[in-house]
């Protein structure tokens, strides 16, 4: 009796572990989408710094206010001031195209690299990772062993992510994988100098009391708690969950729609993100229209999770497939957003003087199954080709600047702190080595080229340096070197790497030179992840088709 017991329990508990398994994706899910979330509250109305009543100065005579709007992952094409736009020119960018032609437009202008992150803090702080040891994106608790097990069947093919369990457990929590506090950045410059500066939206740099925008130089910081545009089942809503990229899978899970100021406890923002950001900018011009101000308007903004207003969804028109709808309705918030803050800095009078900058921390995703958001260059956000380090690079400031010009000479993000510090008079920080060029001269046609023009990316083993029009990228996976004439192949179409053996060695010169002395990575890469550099995740890969692995 007691041995059939015994056989049976044991029976069952085989089988329960079977289905168990079988079923873990699901199980993971479940638990991930149920647990370890933070609680927030209720919405509730931000109480902005209000600057003087009546300014000291007219507007005119001040130094310049500083408003920089970031895309986060906006494709080259989904902006029709390059002639393209969403859905083969469907939806077009009204606004943001009016920004670029009533400024200059950086024809040839990239991020700081191809992830969210290591871009953002060379954006802040106008170096390289070689000197912050900032090269990889923090990842939430869990993320990389989830999108690790969700990637190991991919149905189109695709080789599986690889996740490393030491490195992710030797790593800090998320929130401490942040920018170093010693590191000066872009705000900080510009409060010394006088500027009350702010923050909203993405951050993405570490959180508390070192790593927070806060510590980091801002005044005040309404921060993206979270990740979702608005809750799941809001009425307003319309969703387009990516079924093949498990990364999406992660964030439909974990992510809460939250917001919080200044370090406060989460509570609810007040309606879809993009234009919640949006509105509440508006209230920070406007506070400050009597005082110089900094605003980093960081959106989230066209990221996954895919979600769109109603509204939004409804106005673009009937594109297939969903997340193409979606996603164009994204895209329309978003320069939305750009014609409100520009007409809010009208109706205060200060456009005149103030500098409004327009870009994105990198190129957009191949994992989102679009295959025209990076048009016409090859690559993806997680690689280092065209696509996913070439960026707008808007700048309006029509006391200074003369618009309708287009300047061909290369730039990039790290550029831009040293560039605004020269327009506002701030100082540069003392003692501390800025990679970064001032674009100024560029900007204002005092001339057409800047004697230094050799600019490095990295993500550990990937490698790239463009000097001139010259471009080598390096790889450990694939062992492969891809070198290009930018001017006569701005594509990327024909490697020049065995044709050109002189210009190889030269320019791997380069990159063994920027590599010396170089700070060992603040944190490890946990993840490697394969890419199609032509193809999308929604493609089927086929031998012969060029996959690289982006370390993270």
């Amino acid at each position: 009796m007691w041995k059939k017991i015994i056989l049976g329990i044991l029976i069952l508990a085989v089988g329960a572990a079977m289905l168990a398994y079988l079923n873990r994706k699901s199980i993971i899910l479940f638990i991930a989408s149920n647990t370890g979330k933070q609680d927030v509250a209720a919405h509730r109305d931000i109480d902005w710094q209000q600057g003087p009543e009546t300014a000291e100065v007219p507007s005119a005579v001040r130094p310049p206010n500083v408003v920089f709007i970031l895309a986060d992952d906006l494709g080259f094409n989904d902006i029709s001031t390059f002639g393209g736009g969403v859905a083969n020119g469907a939806v077009q960018t009204p606004n943001i195209d009016r920004l670029a032609r009533q400024g200059v437009i950086f024809t040839n202008a990239y991020s700081g690299t191809a992830s969210c992150a290591p871009s953002r803090a060379m954006l802040m702080t106008g170096r390289y990772p070689t000197r912050t040891g900032f090269e990889f994106t923090p990842t939430p608790d869990g993320m990389g062993r989830i999108i690790s097990m969700f990637a190991e069947d991919q149905p189109n093919g695709m080789p599986p992510i690889d996740w490393n369990r030491e490195a992710s457990e030797a790593s800090p929590p998320f929130q401490e994988q942040g920018l170093p506090g010693a590191e000066v950045t872009m705000a900080e410059v510009l409060k010394e100098a006088g500027y009350h500066t702010v923050h909203i939206g993405k951050w993405h740099l570490g959180r508390g009391e070192e790593f927070g925008p806060n510590a980091q130089g801002f005044d005040e910081s309404l921060l993206m708690a979270s990740g979702l545009y608005l809750p799941e089942d809001d009425p307003d809503v319309v969703n387009a969950k990516v079924d093949f990229d498990p990364i999406d899978k992660f964030l439909w899970a974990r992510m809460q729609f939250a917001a919080s100021y200044n370090e406060s406890e989460w509570f609810e923002p007040g309606g879809y993100l993009t234009d919640y950001w949006t509105e509440e900018a508006r209230d920070v011009i406007r506070a400050n229209r009597n005082q110089p101000f900094f605003l980093y308007l960081a959106h989230w903004g066209v990221h996954t999770p895919l979600q769109a207003t109603k509204d939004d969804y409804e106005a673009v028109g009937d594109i297939e497939p969903h997340r193409l709808r979606v996603y164009a309705a994204m895209v329309r918030a978003l320069d939305r957003s750009v014609g409100d803050i520009l007409d809010t800095l009208d109706e205060e009078g200060l456009a005149e003087n103030t500098i409004v900058i327009f870009s994105s921390d990198n190129g957009g995703p191949g994992y989102i199954g679009l295959p025209d958001i990076n048009d016409p260059y090859r690559g993806w956000k997680l690689t280092l080709f065209e696509g996913g380090i070439r960026v707008p690079l808007f700048v309006r400031w029509p006391a200074q600047i003369p618009g309708g010009r287009e300047i061909s000479a290369p730039a990039a993000h790290i550029d831009l702190l040293p560039t605004l510090a020269a327009a506002c008079g701030a100082s540069m920080p003392p003692g501390v080595d800025i990679d970064g060029r001032n674009l100024l001269p560029l900007a204002t046609g005092e001339t057409d080229r800047l004697a230094e023009d050799t600019i490095f990316w990295q993500s550990a083993y990937n490698q790239v340096v463009r000097q001139g029009d010259w471009k080598l990228q390096v790889s450990d996976r694939p062992d492969k070197a891809w070198l290009y004439n930018l001017a006569e192949d701005p594509t990327e179409q024909v490697n020049l790497a065995e044709d050109r053996p002189d210009k190889l060695a030269e320019m791997k010169a380069l990159l063994s030179a920027h590599q010396q002395g170089a700070r060992e990575p603040l944190y490890p890469y946990t993840l490697e992840g394969p890419v199609a550099v032509d193809k999308t995740l929604a493609d089927r890969i086929e031998p012969g088709d060029e996959i690289i692995y982006w370390p993270n």
